[in-house]
């Protein structure tokens, strides 16, 4: 059981390791300070492990990928973090002990993983906004406001937009773009409920994107809604596009945000893992 004693609710994930062991799960907690140390973590005990309980937000998440794609141990999540849309994207329980309910019930499923320049990502990896986002949100603001965060920093982002060129290659188009964000989903939640596409789905071997174009920040407040349902395409002002990797290449390096830590910079080769890692899920008993 992987610990973050920095996420916003880290002291509440031991008050459930009782639950686990009345259910039949031995329990060894790790605790550890940053997320880089958690894929090392993961390999280091597998040898005395069956499956791994990762406690954080989203980014805690996507740093043990590595440790689960190496070792194929399955993981369940108590999601201890401000967005929790992994956990969203599961139809996993925000409740630590309802959560800690679906790692007792033992049901498993697999779900893909996108990986961005080799980062691994399971929701979102994005360019524009969400990176002036992501640099303005610190732990502590996190921490102090959680999601009301990312609502002040949005508004800040918004109104300091800058629009950039990029060009985006798939296997079918190659397509040149004025616009100020381009988000490349995985799963089918991010930003704390937003939903990528309509039909996004973790575990259709597809990755989903989108690019904003400069006129829709005027419009943002009508489009707010269907961001909310991904059903943004239905804009002129958005552009979308499935496939199982793409390309991204801008004038100058541009930082691109995974799962809400920028982990690399253009150019950016986006990739999908198909049934990557097995993961618990709510339903019925599993074996």
């Amino acid at each position: 059981m992987l610990v973050n004693p920095n996420a916003r609710r880290g002291a509440q994930a031991l008050e459930v390791i009782d639950r686990l062991v009345a259910g039949g799960v031995d329990v060894t907690v790790e605790r550890f300070d940053s997320p880089a140390e958690v894929s090392a973590d993961i390999v280091r005990r597998a040898g005395e492990t069956d499956l791994v309980i990762v406690c954080g937000g989203d980014g805690t998440v996507a740093a043990a990928a590595r440790g689960l794609l190496q070792t194929g141990l399955p993981m369940g999540v108590l999601p201890l973090g401000t967005a929790n849309d992994l956990a969203r994207t599961l139809g996993l329980p925000l409740d630590l002990a309802a959560a800690a309910d679906v790692i007792v019930r033992g049901r498993t499923e697999r779900i893909d993983m996108g990986e961005v320049n080799g980062h691994p990502f399971f929701n979102v990896a994005s360019l524009g906004l969400s990176v002036d986002l992501a640099r303005g949100l610190t732990r502590e603001s996190k921490r102090r406001w959680g999601r009301l965060a990312y609502a002040f920093r949005a508004l800040q982002v918004l109104f300091a937009a800058r629009p950039f060129h990029a060009e985006v290659i798939n296997r079918q188009e190659r397509i040149h773009v004025r616009t100020l964000q381009i988000a490349v989903g995985n799963g089918r939640h991010y930003g704390g409920g937003s939903v990528v596409h309509e039909h996004a789905s973790i575990a259709d071997g597809h990755l989903d994107l989108y690019s904003l174009d400069p006129g829709a920040v005027w419009k943002l407040a009508l489009m707010f809604e269907t961001f909310r349902r991904g059903r943004h395409g239905i804009w002129a002002e958005v552009q979308t596009s499935k496939c199982v990797e793409f390309d991204v290449r801008t004038r100058r390096p541009r930082s691109v945000n995974a799962d809400g830590d920028i982990v690399t910079q253009t150019p950016a080769h986006f990739v999908v893992r198909p049934a990557a890692i097995e993961v618990f899920v709510p339903g019925p008993s599993g074996s």
